[in-house]
Parts: C-alpha cells; structure tokens; sequence
C-alpha cells in the first residue's frame, strides 16, 4: 500500500514538475521563423462567421479527388500560411504519395473549437515576451472563432463543390493544440475523418493542473482568455475536447488513430540547442498525456490505435515531420 502511494505521489510529482516547466517555457517562447512559400500551393478562400479564411491546397499527384488529408497548425498559427508549409516539407511528401493537402490558415490558440464569444486578454494579463499588452481587435477578438464549423461545414463543403475533393473518410493530423483538436473532430464528425494523429498533442486536458496550463499558454500566444472559449471548467463543452472523455466515440466510430510523443531528450538530429531545451519540457507534458490516453483506450480494449514513442525527441518540428512519413502506411490505408 505505502508503495503505490509512493508511486502515485510520484508521478504527481512529475506531472507538476511538467507543469511549472511549461509555464517557465512559455516566458521565453517565441514565435516561428520567415515562412517558407510553397508556390505549388493554391490559395483557396471561403466565407465563413469567421469573415473571408484562407486555406492552402496541395493537389495529389495523380489527380484523385477522393484521398484527403487536413493538417492542423499548433498555438502559434499565424495568418499568412500554416506552420506545415513554413517548417517542413509534408504537403509535397504526402501528394507525391497522391494525398491531396488541406493547410487551414489562422487559428492562433483556438483548439480549432467554436468559441463561447469573442476573446479579450484578462485583466493584468501580459502576452508576449516584450512584456506588453496584446491588441485586443483581431482574428478571434473582432469575432467569435467558429474553427470547427469552417472545418467541419463550410471548408469541406466549397472544396467539394469547387475542387471536387472528397468531404468523407478523410484523415487530419494535429500538433501540439492541434493534436488534441485533431481528436475531438473526428470523434465528433466520424463520417468527415476516419484516421487521426496527435503529434506532441494534449490528449488529458482534463488533468489537474492542466486547464491552468493552457490558460497560460494561450495568453502568452497572442493574448486569448480560455474564459471565451469555454466559460467554465465544468461546462459539458470542455469534455467536448478532451480526447479522454471522447474515447469510447472514437472507438465507436472506428477511426483510425496514431499517437505519439517524444521524451524531451533532444537527439544528434533534433532542434538547435536551444529550441531543443525550450521544446523538452513540453515534449514532456505532452508524453504524460499521451501516456494517459493510451491507458484510456487500451482499457477499453482499442485495436485501431499505433502508438509511437521514440526515445528521444523534442517538441519541435523536426520530430513531426519525421511521424508523417512514418506514419504514411497506416495513413494511406485508412482514407479516401
């Protein structure tokens, strides 16, 4: 008995340590580097609640409509162009493998959710590492967020209409804040995605200390309040999100699912030291989660589930990138 106590109280331990890492990241974290333009890619706008939203679109080599895939951008997601096109080399992997790409454009800290209302930045609060004060206009604060429904309603709906692309048995691959979102989209729009990734993802928001995890990152990125996003820690909306109440969904609907995340140890070919030590303590967090999830379904007695740890890695997109390729056999398989 005193045993597992001692067990218990120690993996408390390390969650916390997780935790106060985090929030000690997120002090010194800056955004990404110049963007990286694809000029493969085709601008493709939509109207939405949102106002006019960009989305870039990589067509499959050999022209099928029905193969489709949307990747979705971490808490830094900019408005120029997504993060898998400013960092890596995915959207030209995946249509050489005749996948066609869907890179949605913006959503910095928005978990891809429909928003409660309009963001503000909460009182006292500071956003950035200059130590001032984030506008309080702009995307997700001139408007509500409405993510899902673009990506759910009306993005698939025009690309069908206008590209052809298929709107069923699509896949969706997420980092970080998009691994989780990934999650809870196809959890919730089982006919839209039937294969999903988390990479480095957030797969236990519900765990203690989390909430106020992710209060603090949000700030930092950009300025948002997850008081809009979801009024209440104990509304139904935030197990709405949290992949570990949608479990026993995604084993219902059969999805496909790939999981992963490193240990925060950088290797010889990871990171720049530096991003390499700013990415370890949220590689870590982010294995406590996964970890958790992976107990979660597997009591349930999932089948449709890869797991993959490496023994090193950061929280970085090196390691991501490197989980696309990996994970293209079983990607391939179960879409279009």
């Amino acid at each position: 008995m005193k045993r597992d106590e001692a067990l218990i109280a120690l993996s408390r331990m390390t969650l916390w340590l997780a935790l106060f890492s985090l929030l000690a990241f997120l002090l010194v974290a800056t955004p990404r580097s110049n963007a990286a333009f694809d000029p493969v890619g085709v601008d493709f706008w939509v109207d939405s609640d949102m106002g006019p939203v960009k989305t870039r679109v990589f067509r499959a080599a050999d022209g099928n409509t029905q193969r489709v895939v949307y990747a979705l951008d971490g808490m830094w997601a900019r408005e120029d162009l997504n993060g898998w096109e400013i960092e890596t080399e995915v959207a030209r992997t995946l249509t050489e493998n005749n996948i066609n790409v869907v890179l949605p454009v913006g959503g910095q800290s928005s978990f891809y959710m429909d928003w409660d209302r309009p963001s503000y930045l909460p009182e006292g609060a500071v956003s950035d590492i200059a130590g001032d004060s984030a506008p309080d206009i702009g995307p997700g604060k001139s408007y509500t967020y409405t993510w899902e429904t673009l990506l759910t309603r009306v993005l698939p709906a025009a690309l069908h209409e206008r590209l052809g692309l298929s709107p069923a048995r699509n896949g969706v691959i997420g980092l970080s804040m998009g691994g989780s979102a990934a999650f809870a989209l196809a959890a919730h729009h089982p006919a839209q995605f039937s294969y999903a990734a988390s990479l480095s993802g957030y797969l236990n928001p519900s765990a203690p200390g989390m909430r106020g995890a992710i209060s603090a990152a949000m700030v930092k990125a950009g300025g948002y309040n997850i008081s809009c996003m979801i009024s209440s820690p104990t509304s139904d909306k935030w197990q709405w999100m949290d992949p570990m109440f949608l479990a026993p969904a995604l084993l219902r609907n059969g999805t496909e699912l790939w999981v992963s995340a490193a240990n925060g140890v950088p290797s010889e070919a990871g990171e720049p030291s530096k991003q390499a030590a700013e990415g370890s303590a949220l590689e870590t967090l982010s294995l406590t989660n996964s970890r958790s999830f992976q107990t979660r379904m597997t009591s349930l007695g999932a089948t449709t589930v890869t797991y993959d740890f490496p023994s090193s890695g950061v929280h970085a997109w090196t390691y991501w990138e490197a989980q696309v390729v990996k994970m293209l056999p079983v990607l391939s398989g179960a879409i279009g």
